[in-house]
């Protein structure tokens, strides 16, 4: 169960140099926030960093948001960034933001993004709860409301109920599955370039399979 109450949490998240402050008043200006001008790649649903800053450093050529909306989890994100500054690693093409995902259309225009990962998301399991779903056809909407026009989400799961219920969720909202798979750590294609999360990680060394899809509209 993730902690969501860390004291001083809140206020390490408001002075880190790493975190975009009212990120909404950077709506259609994100290539200023970087250093260079190059794509946008965002993850929702971060946890504590790990992908997103593996990512940054195999792509340096790629600008990475992370987006957590759990305090306590941000602040370890942070917390590995530091370590890397002081351990002389900078990562300057990647920011965090303190948000709500339902609430990404109104910080990013159509187009500022070119991909967006979703990864081990939590999966909601009750039935009512459908909507909160990162893969729910609620969020593909808002998705496709920032992506550019060939835009893809990238989606990891172990959860097999939650990888059924997105690719059910996707045809039905509009959106082609271009790849997908029960299986990602046997399929070779979808092998190719993959960066394994901490939960990714710890659920296939226990035999787990990871699912994963690719889809666009």
């Amino acid at each position: 169960m993730r902690l969501r109450n860390i004291p001083g949490a809140k206020d390490a998240i408001t002075d880190s140099i790493y975190v975009v402050q009212n990120p909404e008043t950077n709506r259609g200006n994100w290539k200023q926030v970087f250093e260079k001008d190059q794509p946008l790649h965002i993850e929702v649903g971060m946890g504590k960093g790990r992908f997103i800053m593996d990512m940054a450093r195999l792509h340096p050529d790629i600008n990475y948001v992370g987006i957590e909306m759990y305090d306590s989890v941000l602040l370890r994100a942070l917390q590995k960034m530091e370590e890397l500054a002081e351990a002389g690693e900078k990562l300057p093409n990647v920011r965090f933001m303190r948000m709500d995902a339902r609430n990404l259309p109104e910080v990013f225009e159509k187009g500022e993004v070119d991909r967006i990962y979703l990864n081990f998301s939590d999966p909601w399991p009750k039935a009512r709860h459908a909507k909160r779903r990162l893969p729910s056809r609620e969020f593909l909407a808002r998705y496709d409301q920032i992506l550019v026009e060939d835009g893809v989400v990238e989606f990891k799961t172990d959860n097999i109920g939650l990888f059924e219920f997105a690719l059910e969720e996707a045809p039905e909202a509009g959106w082609k599955i271009l790849q997908s798979t029960f299986d990602l750590h046997h399929n070779d294609e979808m092998m190719i370039g993959n960066v394994m999360t901490e939960y990714e990680e710890k659920f296939s060394s226990q035999g787990n399979p990871i699912c994963k899809y690719i889809v666009c509209r």
